[in-house]
């Protein structure tokens, strides 16, 4: 099975790299900061079923096969910033309450949202093909089992800076319930801000 001089050297490297804020990071905050702790729990537990996905890709090859072919990386690509820009516009023409706040979304709609943000987040796509290979060693065993075992330790490390991140949100999201009519804007903006950095991932 994997080393542990291995292991623990992936382990440093996606520490490193989680704690760096990002798409997934920047969606949850908004989520939290639109309609509380519960929803950006909600998200962050859809953006990590999505990397479970990628990981099963993963272990099966299909990620290896998407990121062969221009086309079907493109079709990926582009279905995400599609639905990005959606959810921004969205949030800028959606209804709300008094409050001012975005209306509310069903948890399990927040959990599906989650989940396709990063399933067609071709970073993440790009992430499991640039960075498992180096630490998986066929001489080690089965390489779709490492790339579970490592697969599944890095979505541990997402899902503990992904609850941070949502619980902090959470908090500020009810702090600054005074400004609240502002924070449909601000969800809008992240929304448009992660389609336009999805649109501009390039292919290595």
């Amino acid at each position: 099975m994997i080393s542990p001089a291995t292991f623990a050297l992936f382990l440093t490297t996606s520490a490193v790299l989680v704690l760096i804020p990002g798409p997934n990071h920047l969606y949850i905050t908004a989520r939290g900061l639109s309609q509380g702790r519960a929803a950006g729990l909600v998200s962050a537990l859809g953006v990590e079923v999505g990397t479970l996905l990628h990981i099963a890709a993963a272990a099966a090859g299909l990620s290896y096969v998407i990121a062969q072919s221009a086309t079907l990386y493109t079709i990926i690509k582009w279905a995400g910033v599609a639905y990005l820009v959606y959810l921004g516009i969205r949030a800028f023409t959606g209804k709300a309450p008094e409050t001012g706040r975005p209306e509310p979304q069903p948890l399990r709609k927040v959990f599906v949202e989650g989940l396709l943000v990063n399933v067609f987040n071709p970073k993440t796509l790009l992430f499991f093909l640039a960075l498992l290979p180096q630490f998986v060693h066929p001489e080690s065993g089965s390489p779709a089992l490492q790339v579970v075992v490592l697969g599944l330790t890095l979505l541990l490390l997402g899902l503990i800076s992904d609850v941070v991140y949502a619980l902090t949100a959470g908090a500020l999201g009810r702090r600054l319930d005074r400004a609240a009519r502002s924070m449909r804007y601000v969800s809008g903006v992240v929304y448009l801000g992660l389609g336009v950095l999805t649109a501009f991932t390039g292919r290595e």
